[in-house]
């Protein structure tokens, strides 16, 4: 599957969706063939946090759904499984940080993190 830049817009905007809501997006990277997300549930008001596997569901079927209708085509989009883990420390949180701002540099997509469209970086 390679996403084209419309359907990069789609999926990073479905990453977003769910900011301040129910995780804090730090950084995430859309790139034409996967994707990189740093981000942190958020406490519910009751008790606990919102899960990521609930999360990540819905923004794979969100943009899963949206990018269907755009290629007029049905069935799965992305992996069924993520590839996630706990960062224990403030070095491997830069480190994971740094390693999603340079994907689209190392893969060719640009020479510059700031020119990546695709590439969103917390400021706050």
């Amino acid at each position: 599957m390679i996403l084209n830049e419309k359907e990069r817009t789609i999926a990073l905007e479905a990453v977003r969706f769910w900011d301040t809501r129910k995780w804090i997006v730090y950084a995430a990277v859309i790139l034409p063939d996967h994707v990189h997300v740093l981000a942190q549930p958020l406490p519910k008001q009751a008790e606990g946090v919102f899960n990521l596997t609930e999360i990540l569901h819905s923004v794979k079927s969100f943009s899963s759904q949206k990018i269907n209708q755009q290629r007029r085509e049905q069935g799965s989009l992305w992996q069924a499984e993520s590839f996630d883990r706990i960062v224990r420390d403030e070095a491997e949180f830069l480190e994971k940080w740094q390693y999603i701002s340079n994907n689209p540099l190392k893969t060719g997509l640009a020479l510059f993190p700031e020119d990546y469209p695709w590439l969103f970086e917390k400021t706050e």
